[in-house]
This record gives structure tokens, sequence and C-alpha cells, in this order.
């Protein structure tokens, strides 16, 4: 499959009923710095790749202080406001209220028993999550407010709610897919797993025994990472695939732990069929998602860009040896 686009971060102003304007972004990588800053106001980049109506869904957002630190730890408030079925017209109606916790990216130093800090990447790396009910689909602003030492700073970020999920979502029947394995005869271990370029090995052989097609057909739980390690646009591809093979180690008499490798061939811009089943919508590619497949063959849980091991580890807990 030759991809011909990928998902694409657009940046977006808006002015909300507190009369200031900030930058946000409808999706895509909450590290990356915007092109612009909207004063002294928080930076907010809300990271979900696939929001819908009525069911209570996890939101996550990165923040970035004016001065480009990261906006780490602790607990911030989330205003939610609809803004129509039109990104940049019509007036704010207020919706609901959250408080997010801060999820830490796996694999980097620092760390707070406190509230929200301002830091440098080094020190402190993740987006703020919470679970949120969407009742109407089009944009909606998140106005976060986040209480430094320095003072409380808040800004806004615009993102879609869609009628529907445009990936396999929860309550889903899992796509049966027969994504590469070690023993596939018909592509090259880099197409496995990107790691495995320029002749290396595949680092973590036991996400790679199994398809998710043969999970199925045994009616066993599956973990399943999509992932590239090697060439993803978020970044985040690498710590969540480790994630995932740590979790492998301790609950491997739980579920099957599956990697699917994105890219079949990153130069052509050819995309793993297994991948794309999944992934890929509309010439939007996104990257990682980590899912967990129940032994009906459903979606009982998904994480999409940024997913911990606090958020995986409790469900795995509660899932009979196989």
């Amino acid at each position: 499959m030759l991809l011909k686009g990928l998902r694409a971060v657009a940046l977006a102003t808006l002015l909300i009923v507190s009369g200031g304007c900030a930058d946000g972004t409808a999706g895509g990588d909450p590290v990356a710095a915007p092109s612009t800053a909207g004063g002294d106001q928080l930076i907010v980049q809300p990271a979900n790749y696939d929001l819908a109506i009525g069911e209570e869904s996890r939101f996550i957002v990165g923040l970035l202080t004016p001065d480009q630190l990261f906006v780490s730890f602790g607990e911030v408030d989330i205003d939610f406001f609809y803004l129509g079925t039109r990104e940049g017209e019509g007036t704010a109606e207020p919706g609901p209220s959250a408080t997010a916790t801060f999820l830490p990216i796996e694999g980097v130093a620092g760390g707070s028993t406190g509230g929200p800090e301002a830091v440098p990447g080094s020190q402190g790396r993740g987006v703020y999550a919470t679970d949120v009910t969407f009742d109407r689909a089009g944009f909606w602003a998140a106005q976060v407010t986040a209480p430094l030492e320095t003072g409380a700073i808040t800004g806004q970020g615009v993102f879609e709610v869609l009628e529907e999920h445009r990936y396999p979502a929860v309550g889903d029947p899992a796509p049966r897919t027969e994504n590469l394995t070690l023993a596939s005869k018909d592509a090259p271990l880099e197409a496995v797993d990107s790691r495995a370029r320029d002749g290396e090995p595949v680092p973590d052989e036991s996400l790679h025994r199994m398809t998710i097609a043969e999970s199925i057909r045994k009616r066993q739980p599956a973990l399943v990472v999509f992932s590239t390690p090697v060439y993803c646009v978020s970044r985040f591809c690498g710590p969540v695939t480790d994630v995932v093979e740590d979790l492998q180690k301790k609950y491997a008499d739980r579920a099957n732990f599956i990697h699917v490798e994105v890219w079949r061939n990153f130069q052509g811009t050819v995309v793993n069929k297994g991948a794309a089943e999944w992934i890929y919508r509309d010439e939007d590619l996104t990257e990682p998602w980590v899912y967990l497949i129940g032994s009906d063959g459903k979606i009982a849980a998904r994480w999409d860009n940024v997913a911990t091991r606090g958020e995986i580890e409790p469900l795995l807990k509660e899932l009979p040896a196989l």
C-alpha cells in the first residue's frame, strides 16, 4: 500500500470567552512546539487521534510554556467548549470540566510528587489525561489551567470530535489481521520491525511470533502495539513498544503480546497491510496505538499516541491465566 500523506499537525487559533488567543493542534505530536505562541499563555496541544461522541473517552493533551518548557507532573484543570461544526466559526458554548493527571513518557528521567512544573524535556515529558464524554460532533476547545509555582497559566487548544470513530474502537470486533511475524517468508526483517534495518536482529522476538488472527482463533486475549520505533513521527513509538515488551515478560501467561510494524518499506512509503487495516484511514497514518483484544475477539481497550504501563497493567492483572 502506498502512503500518500502523513497525519497533518495543524495549528489553530481561537478566541475563547477569556478574550485571549492561543495555539493548539488538531492532534499529533504533543511534544513538538508550535511555530507561534499566544502571548504569555499556555500552549495547549490536544494529542488524540480519534475522538467521537457518545461514550466516555480518554482525552490527552500536551502543554508547553511560551518559552518552550514542558509543563509536567501533578494535575491541571480543563474546561471544554463546543465551537460548532465549522472550524473558526460559531460561538463557544460551555461543556464539561475535568481534572487531568500527568502521564510521564516511559524512560524519561525526572519526576515529582507535587504540582505542575515547567521543566526541560530531559526532566519530564508526557501528557495530561482525563476521561470525558462529548455530546456533539464538531470542533471543541480545551481551556487548560496549570497552577505553576510562579502562578497559574491558562491556554486553549482546538480539536475535532466525530460522529463515529475512524479507527477500531472499544466494543468493535477486532480485525483478523495476518500481520508479519518472524516466520513470514515474503518480507525482510525490517518490515517485521524497523529496528532490524542494516542487518540488525529483531530486538524483541517475543512480540513477533503470532498474528492477531491466530490469537483470535485461539480465543486468547492479546495486547497489540502498532508502532514504527525507527521512523515514528510522534516520537513515542520506541518507549511505547518497550512498555509492551516489558509487560510481556510479566504477563505472558495472561495474553499474547504482538508488535505490528507500520512500514513495509519506509523509503518507498509502503505501509504494511497489517498496520493499514488498523491505523491508516483516508490517506492519514497515525502511530503509535496499543490495543487490548479480549478472548471474545472484541476490542476491550485502546490507547492512542501515548500509552503507559500504569494504564495498561491493571487490565492485564484482571485477565485469567491462559
